[in-house]
């Protein structure tokens, strides 16, 4: 007998179906998973072997085979324990497997048998919905899946044995409500800033006439504190803007609760940047000399703190440089050039 779950993979923001595929065959005990599995869908053959022990339910002691089809697409991410785990359970019987048919499932367990939020709760509702599939997800995601629509059937468990008696009968999930998280204090307001008029002009007409932005200048000259508080002059979020901006966040895992969120969002140009490329960027747009060489030319021969590292040396020197260094500039970006101008 083959038990057949639907779930997802993720490209992009895209919710791709894929079918997991459990057979319980003799053999040597057990579990295998094949289908382009990466590192943490394989792992989760351990976590769904404890989750179910924890739930009272015993491994069989024959040889397991689960398949993830199309066998040909990569598959990436930990969602895939709770579809794996209940295609097992309906192999072995714990859950009806024609109760299954009509769901998409998506969730990562603990060793304890409860289920963990994980990213791409929200597109993988709104894949299930134009599909015609309910969705199962873990309890910390139910508000996040109901914003997919009022007649998505949703069940949002904790637990194993939550969705298990809730398929035998003895205990009814509710469906999860949307919700809107609450923003936290006030944005940066455009008015703290002290000069740059040009600056503040040029963000002033981008948002007035949303157009795109290119900042351009030095460390410390105040990029991030101007992006920072372009929020706090742009409309607020339309549904379809809200819409889309969440789809985003629940890839990125960044839903706290599941809950969405009506403001704009704003990521630090430096956020996920390493020590070497804040330091190491271009100093401008008619310089290609970079931190990182300056760094290389500060020797203990051209440098009056020879005893000290290298690193204090160079920044001594940066900051001798960065208090000449003018304001940052804003330009729209262009084109590239031709290969005719090229050459």
């Amino acid at each position: 007998m083959v038990a057949r779950v639907r779930t997802v993979a993720f490209q992009g923001v895209e919710a791709v179906p894929v079918d997991v595929q459990v057979m319980i065959a003799p053999g040597k005990m057990g579990i295998n998973i094949v289908g382009l599995a990466d590192k943490a869908v394989t792992e989760s053959r351990e976590r769904v072997q404890a989750a179910l022990h924890a739930s009272g339910l015993s491994m069989p002691p024959k040889r397991v085979t689960v398949n993830l089809a199309p066998a040909d697409l990569p598959k990436e991410g930990s969602h895939y324990d709770l579809p794996i785990a209940l295609g097992l359970m309906a192999a072995l019987g714990a859950v009806p497997p024609d109760a299954l048919a009509g769901f998409c499932v998506l969730g990562e367990l603990s060793l304890d048998g409860t289920i963990a939020p994980v990213a791409g709760v929200l597109p993988a509702a709104m894949a299930a919905g134009s599909d015609g599939l309910g969705l199962i997800c873990p309890a910390a995601c139910g508000p996040e899946a109901a914003w997919a629509g009022k007649d998505l059937d949703i069940l949002a468990p904790r637990s194993l044995i939550q969705i298990a008696n809730h398929f035998r009968g003895t205990q009814v999930l509710s469906r999860p409500e949307p919700a809107i998280r609450e923003a936290d204090g006030t944005l940066p307001d455009m008015a703290e800033i002290r000069g740059q008029a040009s600056a503040r002009r040029a963000l002033e007409i981008a948002a007035a006439g949303s157009h795109n932005l290119l900042m351009v200048g030095p460390p410390g000259s105040g990029k991030s504190m101007l992006a920072s508080r372009l929020p706090s002059i742009l409309p607020a979020l339309s549904p379809r803007e809200l819409l889309d901006v969440s789809i985003i966040a629940s890839i990125a895992g960044t839903l706290a609760g599941g809950k969405l969120t009506d403001r704009r969002p704003f990521r630090a140009p430096h956020h996920s940047a390493s020590m070497a490329a804040m330091v190491g960027g271009a100093r401008g747009r008619g310089r290609a000399r970079s931190r990182s060489a300056i760094a290389a030319s500060c020797s203990s021969t051209n440098c009056r703190s020879s005893r000290r590292p290298s690193s204090i040396r160079c920044a001594s020197r940066w900051r001798r440089e960065r208090a000449s260094s003018p304001a940052p500039t804003i330009a729209s970006p262009t084109p590239p050039a031709s290969s005719s101008s090229r050459r």
